[in-house]
């Protein structure tokens, strides 16, 4: 156990554990684990799984159930999360996360549940919600800036925007890495491939990802290795429709679909010669540090976000012309894209390490059991009139 008294920490407001979803699931699963094998009473909410457990990992695990509809299943479950909360022990800190669940944090306020909201990315920018969708996010990230004793933002991106739109401070803490040294013993040749002989994207189908400008901007150039394009669009048909046209009659491009298996994609990761990530509206993404630590080359869309987490180690497009550029640049001068490769590596390895992760949460629940709290001055906080636009990126980090 580290030095800070053994405290209760909750978890609310994710699937849960164990962790077979998003950044948020592994996250909690990481940091969890370590912040009960220093002697802390961890407890997880969790909604979906399969196993019934009452403890994984030396946390313990609440199963509670959602109503199965996307607009509310996250809200239904985080709704009755914390309600269970209120009528259980007080937890010493509290983390939800997801800023749509801002309106169950009161609840926890009135049991005198410290809480810091996990504010993810800008979700409002997200093509999957509709006008009502964007409109609620919104409100939510302002009714969770002043409810809130702490907010934790995951990249220098996320934190300028809060900074910037309401004047309140945040707790910067990233995702850490999984750092694969050697090639898992998965094989890629089951599914047709030949390690280290094809382009890799990963990335659910929504416009924000620029999987459309990747496929097209491949199917452009003049690139030998296949493209492997792993994903799905569970609420945009037609963006996948738009995806696949561009993809037929060209052999090279292949689509095929969602991988589950964890195993599987570490060795789709670990095998790729390129990974090709469009995502542009989140912070510091797992699957881009997932790439990362497998030791394979990023060719990265041009959003700070992207380009602070690679410290400049990696390619970085804004259309699919520089798509069709890269992927060939990437092909006809190995050493480049094997140094690039390598020193991404180290960036994850040194820079997004989980152990240090637990120990920013582990300060941060000790700061709010003694009742630190940004409330006060925060409770009034309005967004401000003018747009907020991440700082340029810098175009000598390429």
């Amino acid at each position: 156990m580290s030095n800070s008294k053994r405290l209760t920490i909750a978890m609310v407001g994710t699937r849960g554990v164990p962790a077979a979803y998003g950044g948020f699931e592994t996250a909690i699963e990481e940091v969890g684990r370590r912040l009960a094998d220093r002697g802390h009473d961890v407890v997880v909410y969790t909604r979906g799984s399969e196993r019934r457990e009452k403890e994984f990992l030396g946390m313990r695990v609440v199963h509670l159930p959602a109503v199965p509809v996307k607009q509310i299943e996250t809200l239904s479950h985080t709704g009755l999360s914390a309600l269970h909360l209120m009528v259980h022990r007080r937890p010493d800190a509290t983390f939800v996360f997801n800023a749509a669940n801002s309106p169950f944090l009161p609840l926890l306020r009135l049991r005198r549940a410290p809480v810091a909201l996990h504010m993810d990315g800008l979700e409002w920018r997200r093509s999957k919600w509709g006008p009502r969708g964007k409109a609620y996010y919104r409100w939510a990230e302002q009714f969770g800036v002043r409810t809130a004793d702490a907010l934790i933002a995951d990249a220098p991106g996320i934190a300028d925007y809060y900074r910037h739109q309401f004047n309140v401070p945040t707790e910067l803490i990233r995702y850490g890495a999984p750092i694969l040294d050697q090639l898992p013993e998965r094989s890629v040749d089951e599914m047709g491939l030949t390690p280290g002989g094809f382009h890799l994207v990963v990335a659910r189908f929504e416009p924000e990802n620029h999987v459309l400008e990747i496929v097209e901007g491949y199917r452009d150039s003049d690139a030998k290795l296949p493209l492997v394009v792993v994903g799905s669009a569970p609420y945009s048909a037609g963006y996948t429709q738009e995806i696949q046209r561009v993809a037929d009659g060209d052999d090279r491009i292949k689509l095929v679909g969602g991988v589950y298996d964890q195993e599987l994609l570490d060795a789709l990761y670990a095998n790729a010669v390129t990974y090709l990530h469009g995502h542009s509206v989140g912070g510091t993404n797992p699957s881009l540090l997932r790439a990362m630590g497998a030791g394979t080359a990023v060719i990265g869309f041009d959003v700070p976000f992207n380009r602070e987490v690679l410290d400049g180690n990696g390619w970085f497009f804004a259309n699919a012309a520089d798509v069709a550029a890269q992927v060939v640049e990437a092909e006809s001068d190995p050493a480049r894209t094997a140094s690039l490769a390598t020193q991404g590596r180290e960036v994850a390895r040194t820079r997004f390490r989980w152990d240090e992760v637990a120990d920013e949460y582990e300060a941060l629940a000790q700061r709010l059991a003694e009742r630190s709290t940004i409330h006060p001055a925060a409770r009034r906080a309005r967004r401000r009139t003018t747009d907020w636009a991440p700082a340029p990126a810098d175009p000598e980090a390429s």
